[in-house]
């Protein structure tokens, strides 16, 4: 019986025990798994880095843009300050043409007379 219960043991123990080629086979599909997946993820991190480098030069562009346009509203205010000054020059020659205008026919009436 302990002879028996031995050869038992010793079946299970070399029937459970694994080989190196078992083990490759086993393996190899998993490891082709995975090199697949790593080369997913390689592929990706470059075209996130390729968007990302992408977002940056865009946001450069924005911040460019934004620059452009305050200068240029500043640009425009001067402008139209300009417009106004020439505006109040414009209107205070008219007023001293008017004086003038009247000076004159004053003298004209004085000499006259």
């Amino acid at each position: 019986m302990t002879r028996l219960l031995g050869l038992a043991a010793l079946a299970l123990f070399v029937a459970g025990c694994a080989t190196d080629s078992s083990v490759k086979a086993e393996i190899k599909p998993l490891a082709d798994r995975i090199t697949n997946v790593e080369r997913q993820n390689a592929a990706m991190e470059a075209k996130l880095a390729e968007v990302s480098k992408k977002a940056d030069v865009q946001a450069a562009d924005v911040q460019a843009v934004r620059k452009d346009l305050a200068d240029t509203n500043a640009a425009a205010q001067k402008a139209q300050q300009a417009a106004a000054d020439a505006q109040a020059a414009a209107t205070r020659a008219e007023t001293a043409a008017a004086k003038a205008a009247k000076a004159f026919e004053l003298r004209q009436m004085k000499g006259s007379k």
